[in-house]
């Protein structure tokens, strides 16, 4: 097996993070309407949105894009 998909410090497999790194949701609204770990295609995706009213938030909540609404 490649040493690529072998952790360093133990014989385990590497998985990848289950958690996405950006959310997208409604202004004020907890509820999360998209996530993913492509900025870029979160970014287009609230660009064709006719209303505004939306937020693009990391993983730890800091605040990375908004729409007026």
């Amino acid at each position: 097996m490649s040493r690529a998909f072998v952790k360093e410090d133990g014989p385990t497999r590497w998985e990848p993070s289950t958690t996405a790194l950006y959310q997208l949701r409604q202004t004020g609204d907890p509820e999360v309407l998209r996530q993913g770990d492509d900025l870029l295609a979160l970014l287009h995706w609230l660009e064709t949105r006719e209303h505004g009213g939306y937020e693009l938030r990391d993983q730890h909540g800091l605040l990375l894009a908004h729409t007026a609404g």
